[in-house]
């Protein structure tokens, strides 16, 4: 294998999926969620994270020749979690892979566990296939996938492996597996694997900007 089973164990976790999952719908949507998923958490393998945002990612030359922000967008957030090069990605997966998160966009946005639970379980008997182990022929460990295959597109893949994650955190944890920033001008999502009060931002610089916001409301 090319890295350690550690490495991989930490790829491949549900913690780290669903954080993927989280900074794969903020880069397809709209510019202000991008703008405040850029402060969010960043992935657990934060070495990996700070070499894709120093250097150019490959993904961004196997796009289409007219790549979208959007394409640019999901090229950044794929080496950061560990996705090996090179993939080449085209206008047609970008769709799909927004539509996916558009679909995903609504398991953060549900207030309670039954409103997400309910989400996935359309998603899960929508749209995606059976649940099976597969080694990616010998690259990877054993791990779980509920794609149709280990080559499917990649906006099946995006809603497949994120339902999967999404529904383990559910099931451990009986809440929500995220939510929406509060924060107008952001709308990003974000994944929530703590306890303690209930999390309204993605970020500490959306909670600052709106402390400050609602300060100078108050003083008029």
């Amino acid at each position: 294998m090319l890295t350690s089973n550690s490495a991989w164990s930490a790829r491949l976790s549900v913690q780290n999926t669903a954080r993927r999952t989280a900074a794969l719908i903020n880069a397809l949507s709209a510019p202000e969620a991008q703008a405040g998923a850029r402060t969010a958490e960043a992935p657990a393998a934060t070495e990996a994270t700070e070499a894709a945002e120093a250097t150019s990612s490959p993904y961004a030359t196997s796009t289409t020749a007219g790549a979208t922000a959007d394409a640019l967008a999901v090229a950044d957030v794929l080496p950061a979690y560990g996705e090996p090069d090179p993939l080449a990605i085209s206008a047609e997966d970008i769709a799909e892979m927004r539509e996916a998160a558009d679909a995903l966009r609504e398991v953060f946005a549900a207030g309670s566990a039954g409103a997400a639970a309910a989400v996935l379980n359309a998603l899960l008997q929508r749209t995606t296939g059976t649940l099976r182990l597969t080694s990616h022929s010998d690259g990877s460990p054993w791990h779980p996938h509920l794609d149709s295959h280990d080559d499917a597109p990649w906006g099946e893949w995006l809603l497949a492996s994120s339902c999967l994650a999404l529904t383990v955190l559910v099931w451990d944890r009986q809440c929500p597996p995220g939510g929406v920033c509060a924060s107008p001008s952001c709308r990003a999502v974000f994944v929530t694997l703590n306890s303690g009060p209930a999390r309204r931002y993605c970020s500490r610089r959306c909670a600052t900007r709106e402390r400050v916001a609602a300060h100078r409301r108050a003083r008029g």
